[in-house]
């Protein structure tokens, strides 16, 4: 029997929704830099979500300038809160991104998307992800990495940013987390997918399991912890957030083929899945 929306649900191809929204990124334009006021009540906002405190959530967040809505995906069937910004509509868009969270089963697991349309085909990578395993929350980034001055928004290296205050909060409750990059094809001679467990080593049993499944679905993998790889993401912040709290993190860079759609992309994800399925299944400790 095929789920139900449930009241006061839209219903939507939760992929055309994020493509709709991220297509409108691009360098130099769309990014204002949040206050610490912004950033902290609106990760606030986002564990009371998780907490079920779907009322006191919608408050903080809408003092913020954010919205709370529930999505039906007609593709996954599956439930979706969607955390957004009201000023994305607007002629000069702030950039600070949304949420997606399952409303079906508790938060597990993340899936972080810090330069979507930059790194072309991550986005979509990040929707076929949440789709395919329970308990997840994917946080998208609201801007082109180069849409802001200098790198203020290229979330994976900034701690002044919502998407780093979200990540952060979800660190702070246990939820592990896999971050997707883009890299070119010739960043990494040789290899399809550079797989790192980025400022720390929490996730190195996670990360040999992705490699594995990767390697399996014929992709030819960098494992970060074996040798020197390109793009280990050492020095990115929600990384090393995750470190500091000894929480696994996964920090993968996929040459193009393997994020660009079709059969390669459907087979990234199935890797990919092959963690957050064990991830999903797995308590969290707050």
């Amino acid at each position: 029997m095929s789920a139900r929306p449930g009241a006061g649900a839209q219903q939507v191809d939760l992929a055309r929704e994020v493509a709709d929204y991220t297509s409108r990124f691009g360098p130099g334009q769309g990014y204002r830099p949040p206050r610490r006021a912004d950033r902290t009540a609106i990760a606030e906002g986002v564990g009371l979500l998780l907490d079920g405190h779907r009322e006191k959530a919608e408050q903080v967040l809408s003092s913020h300038d954010f919205t709370v809505r529930t999505l039906f995906d007609r593709v996954s069937e599956h439930r979706y809160a969607e955390v957004a910004d009201r000023a994305d509509a607007a002629v000069t868009p702030r950039g600070w991104g949304r949420i997606y969270v399952d409303l079906d089963h508790p938060a597990r697991w993340s899936v972080q998307v810090p330069h979507p349309v930059a790194d072309h085909g991550t986005e979509q990578l990040g929707v076929r992800v949440l789709r395919d395993s329970p308990g997840g929350v994917m946080v998208l980034a609201g801007a082109h990495r180069k849409a802001g001055r200098g790198d203020s928004a290229d979330v994976a290296h900034r701690r002044d940013t919502v998407f780093y205050a979200v990540c952060a909060e979800l660190v702070r409750r246990g939820v592990p987390g896999v971050q997707l990059h883009g890299m070119a094809a010739s960043s990494a001679p040789g290899y399809d997918v550079v797989a790192s467990t980025g400022a720390g080593s929490a996730g190195r049993a996670d990360g040999r399991r992705l490699a594995d499944a990767l390697r399996t679905d014929g992709f030819q993998v960098c494992r970060a912890w074996v040798r020197s790889c390109p793009l280990e993401g050492q020095q990115n912040v929600e990384g090393q957030a995750a470190d500091t709290a000894n929480v696994p993190f996964l920090h993968v860079e996929f040459a193009p083929e393997a994020r660009a759609g079709g059969a390669p992309a459907a087979r990234s994800v199935t890797a990919v899945s092959e963690v957050t399925r064990r991830w999903a299944r797995a308590a969290v400790t707050t």
